[in-house]
């Protein structure tokens, strides 16, 4: 008997009719108090050696509709590894289509990461000597605000935050955390030992727990798109950033990285803040020296297609980078990955994948090792 399903952590669908495999029917939940959805996750079962044919039917009105051209789902017998499967969309609807060859096989629109394997690498994260962990306060489902501090902080040493997953629905940004918390904290490695010997870094993988557990793809608990708040951040709607907002000011800022990830664009870029009023030549040198290294360390990013640059004064300080930019007056970055693959370098199998963000993250200690000394 075919049955679908999505009540476990970070899953999203509604069965609308799944009596016919070859004319599954779902829908994919709205964001609490929002309009926003895109990401679902959910299990089939019953479907061995069965040609499947499953629309989610109001594709056509989710939140980023360019997302789904040249888009291929992906799906995994055992959570762990991830693959890609046909998929295509036509007239308001995505249309995957798979034969499973096992009894269960579980549909995402990119490779989850369950709050419980966050969980898990900030546990383990904290077990090395030189990483303090910090509660920076709870989320209005009561989920914990986890900061990994990593190194020894001094007045001679630079202060860089990296952060992801505003966004909970861009689980890449996670799977990069862990490929670069791995490298960062690697004492064999000589770049990033001597990294710390001139830097502290401040890291919260997970920015927004809530909306990861329940399976959004843009806002936390209240509805709110997080980067969207940090202007106007209120412990009543966007305690997330509030709390690393606050932080930040106790701290101060030489460096920030904010990881995300693009549903349209087949490529992996940075967005600047060369909208601020404070936007000078300093900082866009050391931007484009942090990109240019970049390119160098991993042949995955690349600086031909990203975003529009923003005009000058024409910033927007309730998103992060701007307003970490602007109030700190130090080099603030996004950094967008791919939801389909990676155009210049593609793996039919796999699209950019939960390996190829970590090792993405792992790279970039080589272009923060170019700008430290500048920052």
């Amino acid at each position: 008997m075919l049955a679908i399903n999505s009540q476990f952590d970070s899953g999203n669908i509604e069965c609308v009719d799944c009596r016919s495999a070859d004319n599954i029917q779902l829908k994919i939940r709205v964001d609490n108090e929002s309009h926003f959805y895109q990401w679902f996750y959910y299990r089939l079962t019953g479907a061995r050696r069965t040609a499947c044919r499953m629309h989610i039917v109001n594709a056509g009105q989710s939140a980023y509709t360019d997302g789904w051209k040249d888009y291929q789902a992906v799906a995994s017998y055992d959570l762990q590894s991830w693959f890609r499967v046909p998929s295509h969309y036509s007239d308001g609807q995505l249309v995957i289509e798979h034969e499973p060859l096992l009894d269960s096989v579980y549909y995402a629109y990119f490779a989850p990461y369950p709050v419980s394997r966050h969980a898990a690498l900030v546990a383990d994260c904290q077990t090395y000597d030189q990483v303090r962990y910090e509660q920076l306060g709870t989320t209005l489902d009561g989920q914990s605000m986890d900061l990994l501090m990593i190194g020894e902080p001094a007045k001679d040493r630079k202060k860089c935050w990296v952060f992801a997953r505003q966004h909970p629905g861009e689980t890449m940004a996670e799977w990069w955390m862990e490929g670069f918390l791995a490298r960062l904290l690697d004492d064999d490695d000589a770049l990033t030992r001597r990294l710390l010997q001139q830097a502290v870094f401040y890291v919260v993988p997970n920015m927004n727990p809530d909306g990861s557990r329940r399976g959004h793809l843009r806002t936390n608990a209240a509805g709110m798109n997080l980067n969207r708040e940090w202007r106007d951040a209120s412990m009543e709607k966007s305690p997330e950033v509030f709390l690393v907002r606050e932080k930040m000011a106790q701290t101060e800022v030489d460096f920030a990285l904010d990881v995300h990830g693009d549903e349209a664009l087949p490529y992996n870029f940075i967005a600047g803040a060369e909208g601020i009023q404070g936007w000078n030549e300093r900082l866009a040198g050391l931007q484009q020296s942090f990109c240019d290294a970049y390119q160098q360390a991993n042949p995955d990013f690349q600086q031909k297609y990203g975003y529009p640059l923003d005009k000058p004064n024409s910033s927007d300080l309730r998103k992060a980078t701007d307003y970490i930019a602007q109030t700190h007056a130090c080099l603030s970055m996004t950094l967008e990955m791919p939801f389909k693959d990676n155009a210049d370098f593609p793996n039919t199998e796999t699209g950019w994948s939960p390996e190829r963000c970590a090792l993405l993250g792992a790279s970039v200690i080589h272009p923060i090792a170019a700008v430290l000394a500048d920052l």
